[in-house]
């Protein structure tokens, strides 16, 4: 199942339970979530989405990507999204 979220898209796959991320903003990426690893970030920047400078988090350990506080806001209705699929 494809979702096109605020911040991220990718592909949900039911039968091994994963979340492709292909895209955080602008930028293009391919990484596979597992649930504990996305429960994990959202729990991160859940107790962090009131910090005024937002966040940055990175993609394979070396892209840095800043969020703004809203953009925190919205990263986790997308996560959201995508944590209702897994099972």
């Amino acid at each position: 199942m494809l979702i096109e979220g605020q911040i991220i898209s990718g592909e949900f796959d039911s039968t091994v339970n994963e979340f492709s991320l292909r895209k955080v903003k602008n930028v293009s990426t391919v990484t596979t979530i597992k649930e504990n690893q996305l429960t994990n970030l959202y729990h991160y920047l859940k107790k962090h989405e009131n910090d005024i400078d937002g966040q940055i988090i990175t993609l394979y350990d070396q892209i840095p990507i800043l969020l703004t506080q809203e953009e925190v806001h919205l990263f986790l209705k997308d996560l959201d999204q995508v944590q209702s699929m897994y099972h």
